[in-house]
């Protein structure tokens, strides 16, 4: 089973006095011993504070010593999509689950990548993998009610407006959007995804349904 990776907590200004205290402590750790495995903390301390690059820098040095440190490849992983490399960031993925396919974080990881590239089948697969690894994970299993195209309500109204081809469009699953019907937002640009994977605003907007839908799941 690979090493847990850090919960993600966004991006934090590198002013902020807690995510400054936390680099300078893994930074002091990792002058002390170079070749100890406080790279992989640091590196993502780094990321989370918008060092992209000194976090990609960080993970590969890190790796070169020690590459069979999952956490430290998924630290990577996602330090390579927060500089626009998903292609790199999957193929870092792809060896974590080579080594450990069993990692959920690694399977959500997966299914993240492919999910914003437009390759939602390749998605849907690993978030099937990851919810079977990790039942308890509520906001999995809400993408995967998406993506299996399981959100709308059946039978209503608007669901067989959107049978409709003429109503597959951006500017209908953003009006859904705006008026909360966050179900059949996502929908909406599924289809057009699937329709034309090469759709950046289509896949922007599933990003934000997607987003919508999970705050809505977890609450004020």
């Amino acid at each position: 089973m690979a090493d847990p990776v850090p919960p993600a907590v966004g991006t934090v200004a590198v002013e902020d006095p807690l995510a400054v205290g936390i680099i300078r402590r893994y930074e002091e750790r990792l002058a002390k011993d170079p070749t100890s495995l406080a790279f992989a903390p640091l590196a993502d301390a780094y990321r989370k504070a918008g060092r992209t690059r000194e976090a990609i820098r960080l993970c590969r040095e890190g790796l070169g010593r020690f590459p069979q440190y999952s956490t430290a490849r998924l630290i990577l992983a996602k330090a390579l999509l927060d500089d626009g490399n998903p292609e790199g960031a999957l193929a870092e993925v792809r060896v974590a689950l080579e080594k450990s396919p069993r990692d959920a974080e690694a399977q959500r990881l997966a299914s993240e990548l492919h999910r914003r590239t437009g390759r939602l089948e390749e998605a849907l697969d690993h978030l099937r993998q990851a919810v079977k690894l990790d039942p308890s994970d509520r906001e999995s299993r809400a993408l995967l009610e998406v993506l299996a195209g399981s959100g709308a309500s059946e039978g209503s109204s608007l669901e067989r407006l959107m049978a409709d081809e003429t109503f597959v469009t951006v500017s209908f699953g953003s009006v859904c959007l705006d008026q909360g019907l966050v179900d059949e937002a996502a929908q909406v640009f599924l289809r057009l995804i699937k329709k034309d994977p090469g759709d950046a605003l289509a896949r922007e907007r599933f990003e934000d349904a997607l987003r919508a839908k999970i705050q809505r799941r977890k609450g004020p």
